[in-house]
């Protein structure tokens, strides 16, 4: 006998964040489309197990809460959006690149601001000055990792974060409903097709918003990272106009077939109806879109808006790659930054969380039909790849 599972509903969830928090105003209405997009195409296509189902409901309604919760801190602190955001520096690229290392080089710089994994997800109040760290919401945020790394260690391996580690862009997106983190953990082609051709202007503003209120007792120089920014560019620098941008690039045979590893074993997480073929197929083509819209950004405001780094050089002599990349912002790089990028290193080696195993023929490709694919972008910067 089948089981159909009872279908998920946009304003039973927002009237569920609201009775959990009190609050009422979510802010710029406009992201309630995209909550309906997504709720429809998790109805209709993601074939979730049932207590997925159950999990989403209470992660859309937590994402709905939190928002809610930033919104009325904001409105009861209307003096933190006159607090400007200078010079943000966005790292991105296409996934499975060295963005992590990246950013959480960028993050030892004790100058420097980072989106923060529990930040992400319990937003309001602001943290107290110096207690990033030690916030009750820090402490409760790395207990619910350790306890998910008994039961998922092979998550870790592919992508570790910690409650304080840097975390990605898209968990300050994901509360207006507009973020490719929804497309990437779950099959929901019509969400996707949507999101590919959207505004992700509301997005940023909120995002934006997020910033100010949790900059206003521990500032510093925001520096932030989110692998899909070249599919938002655009958007990205009407809100941020003066960002300072940085891809990082890698041999797409293993881009993709890193990223196919992740998004396969997360999705498994929610579904036991996972195409692994099809997986492959969607990335090609978001792929393709991130490099086109790159492309087209960088025609526009000049091959050089976008500072480079290659993954290989990012592994051969990382403080070295930091220091170009503070060289080409007119950014000091100090003793002390450098100091605090190596004990990360020396703290971090690479493999720390285990081995990443993965196949391309899993998912319906190899790697000269991968090499063939990307042979404009690799040809044109410059990126080694491996036969």
């Amino acid at each position: 006998m089948t089981t159909t599972l009872a279908r998920l509903d946009a304003d039973a969830l927002l009237t569920a964040a609201r009775a959990q928090t009190g609050l009422s105003s979510v802010g710029d209405e406009n992201i309630l489309e995209g909550l309906q997009i997504l709720v429809d195409s998790i109805n209709h296509e993601a074939k979730l197990t049932e207590a997925a189902q159950d999990r989403w409901a209470q992660m859309i309604t937590a994402t709905l809460a939190n928002r809610l919760q930033v919104e009325d801190w904001l409105a009861r602190h209307p003096e933190l959006l006159e607090r400007p955001i200078e010079k943000p520096m966005f790292v991105f690229g296409l996934p499975r690149t060295g963005t992590t290392l990246t950013i959480n080089l960028l993050n030892a710089d004790p100058t420097r601001r980072s989106l923060l994994r529990w930040e992400a997800f319990a937003s309001a109040p602001p943290a107290a000055a110096g207690t990033l760290r030690s916030d009750p919401r820090y402490v409760a945020e790395q207990e619910r990792l350790n306890m998910s790394l008994k039961y998922a260690p092979h998550i870790s391996a592919i992508h570790h974060e910690d409650a304080d580690s840097p975390t990605e862009c898209q968990f300050a997106m994901s509360p207006s409903f507009c973020a490719q983190y929804y497309d990437s953990v779950l099959h929901i082609p019509s969400y996707r097709k949507w999101f590919f051709e959207t505004s992700y202007l509301p997005a940023f503003r909120y995002h934006k918003r997020l910033l100010q209120l949790l900059q206003a007792e521990n500032d510093g120089r925001w520096t932030l990272k989110n692998p899909w920014h070249p599919l938002y560019l655009d958007d990205l620098r009407t809100v941020y106009p003066d960002a300072q941008l940085v891809m990082t690039h890698r041999d797409p045979a293993d881009v993709v077939g890193s990223a196919c590893s992740l998004v396969h074993n997360v999705r498994k997480m929610f579904s036991a109806d996972v195409d692994p073929v099809e997986i492959g197929q969607s990335l090609l083509q978001t792929f393709d879109l991130m490099i086109a819209r790159m492309a087209a950004y960088r025609e526009k405001h000049g091959q050089d808006s976008i500072h480079d780094i290659q993954y290989a050089d990012q592994l051969r002599d990382p403080i070295g790659e930091m220091r170009r990349l503070y060289a080409r912002f007119d950014e000091p790089f100090t003793a002390q930054t450098q100091a605090s990028m190596q004990a990360f290193l020396d703290d971090n080696p690479q493999g720390k969380h285990g081995k990443h195993s993965y196949s391309l023929e899993d998912y319906g490709l190899n790697r000269k039909q991968v090499h063939a694919h990307f042979r404009d972008y690799t040809d044109r910067f410059s990126i080694p790849c491996k036969a």
